[in-house]
């Protein structure tokens, strides 16, 4: 997939789109799932997936943690930074997910449940990026 002249670019689009995608789906999908999801929640939703796509593209350069001198491959990648994300986003609108939850099969649960909901597709969207555009080293050649 060659939308750009830059294998940089490419990834950014393939991560954008996917998140794009993934995020409109979950648009849809919320208030069928939270019969109280207001369009402001949903809203949220979809900008912050697409926003946090664009953060997978951005460590897909690093090809093993600097620190640790690790390999970073995309499976652990794209799981850390969904599990990171998501926690935050737990944090920050905890409340209303808690509101939210108690409509559903999901009363009792967490809100912090979000951190492993989404982990494969943040699996899916770090895959795609790589195998259609590359990691590393190879995306600067």
């Amino acid at each position: 997939m060659n939308v750009f002249r830059s294998r940089l670019a490419n990834r950014l689009a393939v991560s954008k789109m996917t998140g794009l995608i993934f995020g409109g789906v979950a648009f849809f999908l919320l208030p069928v799932v939270f019969s109280n999801a207001d369009i402001f929640l949903r809203s949220a939703v979809w900008l912050w997936y697409i926003t946090l796509w664009a953060v997978v593209w951005v460590f897909g350069v690093m090809e093993r943690i600097p620190v640790l001198n690790l390999p970073f491959s995309y499976w652990f990648r794209g799981a850390l930074i969904c599990a990171w994300m998501n926690f935050i986003l737990a944090l920050f609108m905890y409340d209303k997910l808690t509101v939210l939850m108690q409509d559903t099969i999901f009363v009792g649960y967490s809100p912090f449940w979000i951190m492993l909901e989404w982990l494969i597709f943040w699996f899916i969207v770090d895959y795609l990026a790589t195998r259609f555009v590359w990691e590393g080293k190879k995306i600067v050649d």
